[in-house]
């Protein structure tokens, strides 16, 4: 057993040897040269192998606050007042008084008031006059605050009866803090002396073999510290990325893997390439204010070139020369300016095709967008959107799903479906639906479709178009288990620790 035993354990036995067999901690640590600290991490070793037994005893000790220990060495502010009224004669005027003790003007007040309530001087009007003809002796309470001062902390239960009542009087002053304190001494039992007997020998102990060490050859001669590997250790939480930052890292990773090329946009975009641009109508319940937020300041942006503009509200009002009636509204630019926050990343989307025409064309972006929900257990009013499009001469519906199929399958998620759907700006239109096994119940992860001839009329796109969009928060809840969308954003710092690192 000894052979097993720390320098520190070995030092903290050969003190309390020494120290008669029981002895407080701060003793043992005086005694060993030892931090209290590792006096007691020891101890807790010396006790699980009952070489000693730890006494603890709750008690009340008292310590100085700050004031308290510029009292202890300056001197209580009444003592003060009567060194200078010493000097001054044995009586002054107050304001001189304070400017001769070089006091604070907010406690010569206080000091007056015990100068009184000790009967070492009277106030006469604005003069201070001594009562006695010589310093008077220290008091009680200035006796227990340089007894305090010079030992750091005292126990109440340890001070006598007239100390106990002058504590009572400087706890009122507010110069001590007491607070309930754990005494705890160690005592070697009948296996600990039978230990300490045999003879314990002190060996510096190396706690890091180093490569000096090896190169050397000196690890032959010094004793190297056991540690004992089964020991509990302590739960490290290191420092990690967000589970949501790790997936949308993911979900940028395996994009680019299938070489497509990342677009951002702005959060605040124009009703006209949120809304207007796709071919959604200026009537349509999706654009009121219980569905979007709107801008209040400033309200309206500016539109794209007219081209584009006379385009959208041809297509809008008769179709123009895409083969549609349109809605058959009268088109309004002022409304198409107005500000929101985006609803989809759609608006990126349309935006880079007004500018890049010429297939192919290889595009998406994750990135935040916003709608005025009710927050629930599935929905939230801020989220990010996963969002693609995909442009080539002979490309198909098809094509789509394959990318799809493949972007998911990279998430592990192989039973996937594709069910018909309407969307205003694709036709054809589906939804990529995933099996949950967990809940037993497919779940939509995403819009799909192609985009119609009204949506690329008017950027001067002829070739096909394959788009996409969907919630990452939904694939996020998959891939984290959870059932509720709010815990990505609650900042549970228990679900945060326990949340493993992605794959």
């Amino acid at each position: 057993m000894l052979g097993e035993l720390r320098i520190n354990d070995r030092k903290t036995l050969v003190a309390l040897k020494e120290l008669g067999g029981r002895a407080s901690v701060e003793d043992i640590a005086r005694k060993s040269g030892l931090a209290h600290s590792a006096v007691m991490r020891s101890a807790l070793v010396l006790s699980s192998e009952e070489i000693v037994m730890i006494h603890e005893r709750k008690h009340l000790a008292a310590s100085l606050n700050s004031e308290g220990k510029g009292y202890a060495e300056m001197g209580l502010p009444e003592r003060r007042i009567v060194r200078c009224l010493l000097k001054l004669g044995g009586e002054a005027d107050i304001g001189r008084l304070a400017e001769e003790a070089k006091m604070d003007p907010e406690i010569v007040p206080i000091a007056l008031g015990w100068l009184k309530s000790k009967g070492w001087a009277e106030i006469k009007g604005k003069r201070c006059i001594l009562t006695l003809n010589c310093e008077p002796p220290k008091g009680v309470d200035e006796e227990l605050l340089e007894l305090i001062n010079e030992k750091g902390k005292v126990v109440v239960d340890e001070l006598s009866p007239e100390l106990k009542r002058a504590l009572e009087v400087i706890k009122k002053r507010k110069l001590v803090e007491v607070e309930e304190t754990v005494h705890r001494e160690l005592e070697l039992t009948a296996k600990g002396w039978n230990l300490v007997n045999k003879g314990i020998k002190i060996v510096e102990e190396v706690t890091q073999l180093t490569p000096e060490l090896i190169i050397s050859g000196k690890w032959r001669s010094v004793k190297l510290t056991r540690f004992d590997v089964k020991a509990s250790a302590p739960v490290v939480y290191p420092g990690k990325e967000h589970p949501l930052q790790q997936i949308i890292k993911r979900a940028r990773e395996i994009f680019l893997e299938m070489g497509f090329t990342e677009i951002r946009g702005p959060i605040v975009e124009t009703a006209f390439w949120n809304f207007d641009a796709l071919f959604q109508p200026q009537d349509h319940p999706a654009r009121e204010m219980a569905d979007t937020f709107y801008m209040a300041n400033p309200r309206i942006g500016r539109l794209p070139g007219r081209k584009i503009v006379d385009g959208v509200a041809m297509v809008h009002e008769n179709g123009w020369i895409t083969g549609s009636k349109g809605w058959g509204y009268r088109w309004s630019s002022e409304e198409a300016m107005k500000l929101v926050l985006r609803t989809h990343t759609t608006a990126e989307t349309i935006k880079y095709l007004a500018t890049h025409k010429r297939p192919p064309i290889k595009v998406f972006s994750v990135d935040r967008v916003y709608r005025n929900e009710q927050v629930t257990y599935k929905n939230i009013a801020e989220f990010h959107q996963i969002e693609g499009i995909v442009v080539d001469k002979k490309v198909t519906l098809r094509d789509l799903m394959g990318t799809l199929k493949t972007f998911y399958k990279k998430f592990g998620l192989e039973k996937i479906e594709f069910w018909p759907s309407y969307f205003p700006y694709t036709e054809p239109s589906a939804q990529a639906m995933v099996f949950h096994p967990k809940l037993n119940r497919w779940i939509e992860l995403c819009g799909m479709g192609m985009f119609r001839p009204e949506v690329l009329a008017p950027m001067g796109i002829k070739c096909p178009v394959l788009a996409w969009g969907g919630g990452l928060e939904r694939l996020a809840m998959i891939e984290l288990g959870l059932n509720d969308i709010r815990l990505l954003y609650a900042n549970n710092l228990g679900w945060l620790r326990r949340t493993p690192l992605c794959q």
